[in-house]
């Protein structure tokens, strides 16, 4: 049986993975994996240049200093009676579309280990290009209405039935917060925040709530460090230039970049500001294989671990990537113009212009072009809080994103949403609204998925605000 769980970032992709190995592992009777032999649970984004399964496992899932072999772990696995093999984050996996013999790919079309389960995870865009046709796809469509009230009532406020009320109603009355509370993580950290601080105030945009969930973060380290040193503490919260461009410059590409060596990442912002932002938790180091592809290279220099850095979530991404954006869409001598359309950007992918380090993807400026070609690559499909952010962060910057926006035939409606980050006032963006609600509205399958969420979101801003909507109830 094979089967691809789908999801965007922090659905709980990986958080079920985890839950599934905790089940097998306790032996819990109600978890169909009580009567599995063995367990693999793969992260493929640890999987670089690694084609072998077996040596995958043996790399990572066994003490380095395990005297089991390759073959004695083929040996082991061919004897299993029943056996689940979990491959975590596709649209992560480095060699998804290199074509070269991989087992990941041989298990993923059933060539391999046909007599297993085999569960795939990945984000809603990054499907393997061939799975077999008995393949079962099942979508994680985050967090509604009763999954949050239940996971209130259970993770955080126990009994109290009065607090599990307030969260739920300040909830309600930012409609603005709904698409971004469904998705898990976020909700998660809302819900804490709602019911930990008595302050906590109403956020009337998407980028005022981001903004006091990063200062939370700060503010929960600092509250750890000794008062000396404090004073440089609130110098890396507040600069951030070098981590903005870093993060944009993923963000802006062809292909994104997300994940960068920690080498590199220490020569870009310092040691100093890299420590601390992994502390915060902002940054994530991770251990990865390092496969040296010298032929003369002796054994133990062949194979290495390396240490590499993404980001704790592609929202954290995003949101320093917009402080970026807004800094330079708010210079006087740029404008964003879709219809003069370019080869080249003024970012473009470079193998070979990084002198500095040659693990790096490196990044060209062209200064003969001070216009539009920032936004060549930042698909609002892909990247809409990028925009969102960037709005909310400069008005100035703003005022040319959203223009640029409502040039865009399916952008229409998402540029209201921008304008109310630009503004922070839902009375600002009512008289669209009103406009939207008064004619037919309808959400077809075939719409882009950032269309769908515009479209629903403003209705909740309608409803919240007793704005009257067309009496016909929309086609899905």
């Amino acid at each position: 049986m094979r089967r691809i769980i789908e999801g965007e970032p922090g659905y709980g992709k990986s958080t079920l993975t985890l839950q599934l190995s905790y089940d097998w592992c306790n032996k819990i009777q109600l978890s169909y994996l009580k009567d599995i032999d063995v367990l693999i649970l793969l992260r493929l984004r640890q999987l670089g240049g690694v084609t072998s399964v077996y040596r995958a496992i043996k790399q990572f899932l066994l003490p380095r200093d395990s005297k089991l072999t390759e073959s004695d772990i083929a040996d082991i696995i061919s004897e299993c009676s029943s056996l689940l093999v979990i491959l975590d984050g596709y649209d992560e996996y480095p060699q998804q579309d290199v074509h070269v013999d991989s087992d990941v790919i041989s298990i993923i079309m059933r060539n391999m280990f046909q007599q297993f389960e085999v569960i795939l995870t990945t984000r809603l865009s990054y499907l393997p290009k061939k799975y077999p046709a008995m393949t079962k796809r099942l979508k994680l469509t985050g967090f509604d209405d009763n999954a949050r009230d239940q996971y209130i009532k259970k993770a955080v406020v126990g009994d109290d039935v009065t607090a599990a009320e307030k969260i739920i109603q300040r909830l309600k009355e930012n409609p603005v917060l709904g698409d971004l509370c469904q998705v898990p993580l976020f909700f998660v950290m809302f819900a804490h925040m709602s019911h930990e601080s008595k302050q906590f105030q109403k956020f009337n945009s998407v980028t005022s709530f981001f903004r006091y969930m990063i200062s939370c973060f700060h503010s929960h380290m600092k509250n750890k460090m000794e008062d000396e040193n404090v004073k440089k503490y609130d110098l890396f919260e507040t600069e951030h230039t070098g981590l903005d461009k870093l993060a944009f410059e993923g963000l802006s590409r062809k292909d994104q970049q997300i994940v960068w060596s920690k080498h590199y990442m220490c020569e870009r912002l310092g040691r100093d500001f890299y420590d601390q932002y992994v502390r915060i938790g902002i940054l994530v180091e991770e251990e990865v294989l390092d496969i040296s592809d010298d032929s003369n290279a002796i054994i133990s220099e062949h194979i290495q671990y390396k240490t590499e850095v993404r980001f704790y979530h592609k929202l954290f991404c995003e949101w320093y990537a917009a402080h970026h954006l807004s800094e330079y869409a708010s210079r006087d001598d740029v404008t964003f113009d879709p219809w003069e359309e370019s080869e080249e950007s003024e970012y473009f992918d470079s193998d070979s212009v990084n002198d500095d380090n040659d693990d790096e993807p490196g990044y060209r400026y062209n200064v003969e072009s001070q216009t539009d070609h920032y936004l060549k690559y930042l698909d609002p499909f892909d990247l809409q809080y990028v925009y969102r952010f960037t709005c909310g962060l400069n008005r100035k910057a703003a005022d040319k994103i959203i223009e640029y926006l409502k040039t865009r035939e399916e952008e229409g409606k998402f540029a209201i949403l921008c304008i109310l980050e630009r503004s922070g006032k839902v009375e600002d963006v009512l008289e669209d609204v009103e406009d939207l609600c008064s004619e037919l509205i309808q959400i077809n399958s075939g719409d882009t998925l950032l269309l769908q969420r515009s479209i629903i979101q403003l209705l909740e801003i309608a409803t919240a605000n007793k704005v009257s909507i067309s009496g016909h109830s929309g086609r899905l």
